[in-house]
């Protein structure tokens, strides 16, 4: 009878007295059914500070989480930095050719299983957390700020493109910035103006001096610098994301009670992503002007430093952050949406339509090697998949 008093209002309890003791099978009904209705609202509701991440964040292995800056940097520096040091020196560095391909088409898949299953899939736990108020949980706000996201990319590039493109045309050269006539970097619209350039050059030399060619041949040369400008909006949109995702990935390193694991799987993650990123900033330096040769380098360090910046930034607010709270999950979650729908348009859009569908070379290329370059990229998004189960 204890048990039953418990979760029982007094008066409740001598009302029912008659009807418990005529039939045991009403009492035990009733008794199961009240401790459920009690304990219910427990699940429902997550009223506990703990729970809902107040006060700051794991303070344990704290050398650890300090080496983890040094380790983490060296990882996303190695996957940025060599394939741009490695494409630009290609004299000094001695890489086949496979690797760099290799590198590319297993970047991408790392790109594509990065948008949805480790910026979109803890959005919408972050932005659907019962620790938010009741508004949250009303619509799916996380899937809306990754729709708007890609919408906006797109708008945003196809101005850039139409820009660039009318810019191009009043000199008289056509270019397509995806390469959907040339191949999957668009080398022959490069080469075009390019030749372009150096028709304008040659005609210069009829009538002016030395110092007046060089000059107009400076200025064609700006026809060049214009053609990979779409491309270096594409590979920037696509850092911005990474980079993003990069640094609340160092923070939340920094606090996580479960350090140790995560610590591992972020080792690979970000060496993985970063080898993503330096792949194509490896590619969109090779078709940039001379004056523009360190654009991928400086892209590719930006990257490295990102997530070793986030988790010195925890550690030095790990008494008052905690990734659980209420402001975090709103933070996180809405930079996550947006971090999403930027890689998710990327992937989709730059990696997959113009790489495969629309690019010349893949689709005068043997079975073999398009089978290739698809297993590599399946291997890619594969892997960053299964990363997803720890982190």
């Amino acid at each position: 009878m204890e048990d039953l008093l418990v979760p029982l209002h007094l008066l409740d309890f001598f009302s029912a007295i008659p009807s418990l003791i005529s039939s045991p099978s009403i009492a035990l009904e009733y008794y199961t059914m009240t401790n459920l209705t009690v304990s219910s609202p427990s699940l429902a509701i997550r009223d506990d500070a703990d729970d809902c991440g107040s006060g700051g964040g794991a303070d344990t292995f704290f050398g650890l989480r300090i080496a983890s800056i040094f380790i983490i940097l060296i990882g996303s520096m190695f996957g940025a930095v060599f394939p741009v040091i490695a494409m630009r020196y290609s004299k000094y560095v001695q890489v086949p050719k496979g690797v760099f391909e290799f590198a590319k088409w297993f970047g991408s898949g790392v790109i594509i299983a990065t948008a949805f299953i480790h910026l979109l899939s803890p959005a919408i736990d972050e932005l659907g957390s019962p620790c938010l108020a009741e508004g949250w949980s009303e619509y799916p706000y996380a899937l809306a700020l990754c729709l708007l996201s890609i919408f906006s990319i797109f708008i945003v590039e196809l101005i850039a493109f139409r820009w660039g493109t009318a810019k191009l045309a009043k000199i008289g050269v056509s270019y397509d910035a995806h390469g959907h006539e040339a191949g999957a970097q668009g080398e022959k619209d490069v080469q075009d103006l390019t030749r372009a350039a150096e028709e304008a050059h040659a005609a210069s030399k009829s009538s002016h001096s030395i110092h007046e060619s060089e000059t107009k041949q400076t200025q064609a040369g700006v026809a060049v610098l214009d053609s990979p400008a779409t491309q270096i909006l594409g590979v920037a949109i696509l850092e911005f994301g990474v980079v993003l995702h990069s640094i609340l990935v160092g923070l939340t390193l920094a606090v996580d009670p479960d350090f140790k694991v995560l610590f591992v799987v972020l080792v690979f993650h970000q060496t993985f992503e970063g080898l993503g990123v330096g792949s194509r900033l490896a590619y969109m330096q090779k078709h940039l002007p001379y004056e523009y040769r360190n654009v991928g380098l400086w892209g590719a360090l930006l990257y490295g430093i990102t997530t070793p910046v986030g988790i010195a930034a925890g550690l030095g607010v790990r008494t008052t952050y905690n990734p659980d709270s209420t402001t975090a999950s709103i933070v996180s979650g809405v930079m996550d949406s947006l971090s999403a729908g930027i890689l998710i348009y990327t992937g989709m859009v730059e990696l997959l339509a113009h790489e495969f569908l629309f690019s010349r070379e893949m689709q005068t290329s043997s079975n073999t090697r398009l089978a290739r370059c698809v297993c590599t990229m399946l291997l890619g998004c594969g892997l960053m998949a299964l990363l997803g189960k720890w982190a």
